[in-house]
């Protein structure tokens, strides 16, 4: 229907816009013409009178709708999620650009791969492809205007996620696998409500439902047996080593493998430290070298691969360093999920807050902005509590000095 917008009145004349209503929800679009308020038909939604210029804007209020009522059928036969603000931005009435969820997808990942790790960028690569492997399995369709996406579309997308069934050797989505494209998906979201290509948040009522999982760690004794076993095959011996030094150290892969000789250095206290940022935040990180540490950078400081690319461990890709250390957990009669990060973990649990070191110490360690952080992959082990506990017990005992 055709209304006056008497609010935005000038000079007797006010604006035209047309209502579009879908499902009882509205949205409205100026016509771009103006018509003396007298002259106007409110009942009938049009001008009255005989006159040729009311004839004329008769005539257009007419194509008007009849273009409203063709994109509504185009987007019909379409099989588009057909709502009134999705009618409205893809008419081209307004000259404004039409906003998709592909094109959002699109400019994010080509805007932010400058600033975000390659790691990063990856999971942002995979989460685009399962939605458009799910708008075109749920609608039948290859891309959505922005305004079409609300809070159903999110909800069903979380269903398509946890029903999803890999064809590949991948496994099923956990729950924190499903929340994770979710919240990269509202984070997309966040940037179009920024950039004022979304009037309306599709998330105002969506709650992300992440689990607590325990940050898997391996203990004194696994470590002990990793560090210890013979290995009969190089590769399996080097890529332990490599496990062992981010186990001393507490570095993620990534920023393992860009270790340059230049980053040791003396510290204050005379001893070696690293000296590095971690990839991912770009937050310094200093490590004084354990002697585990030191003694693996002194193993491999000829080796070939460390000479070739000058780093100053050899460098190997994480899908076939984690691939090795399944083999490796196998031989070492180690029961859980050995991968590369677990040794960050073990860093901070078994190597350092077991033996004593301050978490706020751990967290600078880690290179994390906050101690907040740390407490997640630093949790305290039961071994350590009975021996405070045991401490505790003996100054009870003994009583005050």
């Amino acid at each position: 229907m055709f209304y006056l917008k008497k609010s935005k009145a000038s000079d007797g004349k006010a604006p035209i816009y047309a209502r579009i209503t879908v499902d009882k929800k509205r949205a409205e679009i100026s016509v771009k013409q103006s018509v003396d308020e007298k002259l106007w038909n409110a009942d009938q939604g049009m001008g009255k009178g005989n006159r040729d210029e009311i004839r004329s804007l008769n005539i257009f209020l007419e194509q008007f709708r009849s273009m409203i009522v063709s994109r509504y059928q185009e987007m019909l036969l379409q099989k588009k999620i057909i709502t009134a603000e999705g009618i409205k931005n893809s008419f081209q009435v307004t000259g404004v650009e039409e906003f998709t969820l592909c094109k959002l997808m699109e400019y994010h990942n080509t805007n932010l791969k400058g600033s975000l790790s390659w790691g990063t960028m990856k999971n942002y690569f995979t989460t685009q492809k399962y939605l458009q492997n799910f708008m075109k399995k749920r609608y039948n369709v290859t891309d959505i205007y922005l305004s079409e996406l609300t809070f159903k579309f999110i909800t069903e997308f979380e269903i398509f996620l946890r029903n999803h069934k890999p064809t590949d050797h991948q496994r099923p989505l956990s729950n924190n696998g499903v929340m994770k494209h979710i919240e990269r998906l509202r984070k997309m979201i966040s940037m179009a409500e920024r950039m004022e290509w979304i009037e309306k948040d599709p998330f105002a009522k969506y709650k992300l439902k992440f689990e607590k999982v325990g940050r898997e760690f391996l203990t004194k004794e696994e470590l002990d047996r990793l560090e210890t076993h013979k290995f009969q095959i190089d590769r399996l011996d080097w890529v332990r080593d490599l496990f062992v030094f981010s186990c001393y150290t507490g570095l993620a892969y990534i920023d393992v493998m860009q270790l340059k000789r230049s980053n040791v250095s003396v510290g204050i206290d005379g001893e070696y430290w690293l000296v590095t940022s971690r990839q991912k935040t770009s937050n310094p990180v200093r490590v004084p070298l354990l002697p585990k540490a030191l003694e693996i950078i002194e193993k491999y400081k000829n080796h070939p691969r460390s000479i070739a690319e000058d780093t100053l461990l050899p460098v190997i890709s994480n899908q076939r360093l984690n691939a090795y250390l399944k083999e490796i957990a196998d031989l070492c009669s180690i029961s859980k999920d050995l991968t590369f990060h677990l040794a960050r973990h073990t860093f901070a649990t078994t190597v350092t807050l077991t033996n004593g070191v301050p978490i706020e110490s751990v967290s600078k360690m880690l290179g994390h902005s906050s101690i907040t952080t740390t407490q997640v992959y630093a949790k305290v082990i039961e071994q350590k509590l009975s021996d405070d506990m045991k401490a505790l017990r003996r100054k009870l005992t003994q009583g005050p000095n």
